[in-house]
């Protein structure tokens, strides 16, 4: 149910301290904000990679507090004495709002509450104690919408429901340089074979295939990946009949985003790049767990394939893992088996989904040419 907006909010604390999809999902309920409260500074309470990746980026959030605590430490181990200083800090800015994107509140909430703002407003599940404004936490709901109905407990209404990431000029330098003469005019595609949960990883050889489908319909293959997925990268590339550039970690986030902004379709399992991918205008094919669907699949389909895995009990011992919150969390009858929920979800219906994707992203990009403009479907600074 919305809210009313807030009189006189000059300073605003948001609460999202974690990785890099779950940050990228949180971007259209910071958008509305912005539009909602245009005067305000926006406080992002987040990690330190947050403050390295948004400095001089444009976007909602004006600035970043590096919360410093783990949010699901057990009881009284997140009562550290820099928590207590940072927070006494924060209560000393007199915030006029402070929502909490984190999560279902339990350690959230009280962190949120003990800034001291005028208004607090966020989630709450069944153990969590209250905020002033708050929704019920319930674990299966599309995380965008999720947080989109927390702002609008303050009154800040939707301005779009796909997360829309700016670039900056030293993103795209990083990509101008390190791809340099390797770019020879061929579209790009990429593949991200990687994902920090395993259950969400789809086999290398597989992803092999779709590089070689890309290539023989005419593009440039790249394969990124964080520097542990180093391996995985480069049995991705040995795997395929065609060359394919390594790019394992040679990216920042801000380089990635770059590089994404790109490519004619980036191919990816659940996880964070595909999530940047996604807010950078990319035409994507997503490879997901069901579960994960609900909660991080894209709003929209103009230029997004999610291709789904309906597998619901482990491949191992059988335990539905629909009980529990999703395969990363056991099952809830102690199932701890780290294999692939996705391996199934066949690459013929992944091929079929990129060449769609990639042929229909060529021949716009052709027609922009043809007209006279070279400028992408989002506006990508100069690399000067």
């Amino acid at each position: 149910m919305a809210g009313a907006l807030v009189p006189g909010v000059r300073k605003i604390a948001v609460l999202r301290a974690n990785a890099l999809g779950d940050f990228i999902m949180a971007l259209p309920a910071l958008d509305a904000l912005r539009a909602a409260y245009p005067e305000a500074e926006i406080v992002l309470l987040g990690k330190e990679w947050h403050a390295d990746f948004l400095a001089g980026r444009p976007g909602p959030v004006d600035r970043v507090e590096v919360v410093p605590a783990d949010l699901t430490a057990p009881e009284g181990e997140s009562e550290s004495p820099a928590l207590r200083r940072f927070l006494a800090r924060l209560r000393a800015e007199r915030f006029d709002l402070a929502l909490q994107l984190h999560g279902g509140g339990r350690h959230a909430n009280p962190l949120v509450s003990a800034l001291g703002a005028r208004v607090t407003a966020g989630c709450r599940a069944d153990d969590a104690p209250p905020l002033d404004r708050w929704i019920r936490y319930v674990y299966y709901q599309p995380e965008v919408f999720r947080f989109l109905e927390v702002v609008g407990l303050v009154g800040a209404q939707p301005v779009g429901v796909e997360p829309v990431l700016e670039l900056t000029g030293r993103d795209v330098r990083e990509v101008a340089e390190l791809l340099g003469a390797l770019l020879d005019g061929r579209p790009l595609a990429a593949l991200h074979p990687g994902a920090g949960d395993p259950r969400r990883r789809w086999p290398a050889e597989r992803f092999a295939e779709v590089g070689d489908a890309l290539a023989e319909a005419g593009a440039a293959v790249v394969i990124t990946g964080t520097p542990g997925e180093a391996e995985l990268v480069r049995q991705v590339a040995g795997e395929m009949r065609r060359p394919a550039l390594d790019l394992a970690g040679r990216l920042s986030i801000g380089g990635l985003a770059a590089l994404y902004a790109r490519c004619a379709v980036v191919v990816a399992n659940d996880t964070g790049p595909l999530h940047v991918a996604r807010a950078v205008g990319a035409a994507t094919v997503g490879v997901y767990w069901c579960g994960n669907l609900i909660n991080a699949g894209p709003m929209t389909r103009d230029r997004h394939r999610p291709q789904i895995s309906w597998r619901i009990h482990c491949p191992v011992c059988g335990v539905n893992c629909t009980r529990d919150l999703y395969p990363a969390r056991g099952g809830g009858a102690g199932c701890r088996h780290r294999e692939s929920f996705v391996a199934e979800v066949p690459a013929s219906e992944v091929v079929a989904a990129a060449l769609e994707l990639f042929g229909y992203r060529t021949e716009r990009a052709q027609e922009q040419a043809g007209a006279g403009s070279l400028r992408p479907s989002r506006g990508v600074p100069s690399p000067g």
